[in-house]
């Protein structure tokens, strides 16, 4: 592509968070949102109309794909829409930004990667608090091995997902939801393994629901998972969508030399002779709003690696293996087995 020539934008699915993906779209100099769909041809009209005359309504998706203005999809639909949309816009030769969860089980995943993988399109999934600031301050500590050899690792999603929030309709439903990790959780899954750097090769999961099932989730909203890596470190993984409080995203890391919890930092190496846990002041991953789910990183680091030929650090082959631990800790919280990875052979 000329690079003089700005990335065309369709944008799948108008929710949410879809305002947040045409905002950082629209900020991006190399991007122009020309295209929006929807169920309802009124909706998309209405959200084109406020983007600007540029901007084509559809309400058929594959007529959106075959726009030849368009380069880049941005999937924000329905959970169990993303597998078949993400496999017609790699066959369209589009680059695609998708919103998580990418699939709910294991044939879509699958499914999914090989389409990908053949059209040699670029993608980046949405696990959005990669470029949240608390977690550029651990990785970079992380890179000084300032915590010496990691043996212990535990990121929570604490959020009680209940019927103040739109998507709670339709995201309780199993059909939707599938399970608390897949949901939600899979958010502190993936930073689990954005930190520890490393091959997760057994899963151990159990999962609950409080008495009377209050907030009627048609699937057990309480998930507490055990991640065996190939080096010996062990994680751990809460995901509590039943949860009452506010909204957490409690994250701690073990080494040999030091310590880290959240934005608090104790190191031999660092700070010799250390009595108390230093803070760091940043922004901490324990609200929804944007500034700590930073959307426009995630979209910038998508153009740049269309741009540059690069694949995106979450692109949907490594998120494969966040959604490999997911759907192994539903498997073992179902039969209460562990269960070994990885589930997908290349």
């Amino acid at each position: 592509m000329d690079r003089k020539k700005k990335f065309g934008v369709g944008v799948v699915g108008l929710g949410w968070v879809s305002g947040e993906h045409i905002k950082a779209f629209r900020q991006n100099p190399h991007c122009e949102v020309v295209a929006v769909c929807a169920r309802e041809m009124a909706r998309a009209k209405a959200t084109a109309h406020g983007i600007g005359p540029n901007c084509r309504p559809y309400s058929n998706y594959e007529r959106m794909l075959a726009d030849d203005r368009v380069d880049i999809i941005s999937i924000c639909t329905f959970h169990p829409l993303h597998p078949e949309q993400t496999i017609l816009a790699a066959k369209a030769g589009k680059h695609i930004a998708i919103e998580k969860p990418v699939a709910l089980d294991l044939k879509d995943l699958k499914a999914m990667r090989d389409a990908v993988r053949k059209a040699k399109v670029k993608t980046v999934v949405s696990f959005v608090l990669r470029w949240n600031p608390l977690f550029d301050v651990i990785k970079g500590i992380l890179a000084q091995k300032a915590l010496g050899d990691l043996y212990y690792a535990e990121v929570d999603y604490l959020h009680g997902i209940g019927r103040k929030y739109k998507q709670y309709d339709w995201n309780r439903r199993k059909e939707f939801g599938r399970s608390s990790l897949l949901t939600a959780g899979c958010h502190a899954v993936d930073g689990l393994r954005w930190f520890v750097q490393d091959e997760a090769v057994e899963v151990s999961a159990y999962a609950n629901t409080s008495a009377g099932n209050p907030l009627d989730y048609e699937y057990p909203p309480n998930m507490v998972t055990i991640i065996k890596f190939k080096n010996g470190l062990i994680g751990k993984v809460a995901s509590m969508v039943e949860y009452v409080g506010p909204y957490l995203f409690p994250i701690t890391i073990m080494g040999n030399a030091g310590t880290i919890r959240n934005n608090q930092v104790f190191s031999t190496k660092l700070f010799p002779g250390q009595t108390h846990y230093a803070t760091v002041p940043t922004i901490l991953p324990d609200s929804g709003d944007v500034s700590h789910h930073p959307f426009t990183g995630e979209i910038n680091h998508l153009v740049d690696s269309i741009l540059h030929g690069r694949e995106c650090h979450v692109n949907l082959d490594d998120a494969v293996k966040t959604h490999e631990i997911c759907l192994a800790a539903d498997r073992s919280a179902e039969t209460g087995k562990p269960i070994r990875l990885p589930l997908l052979k290349d």
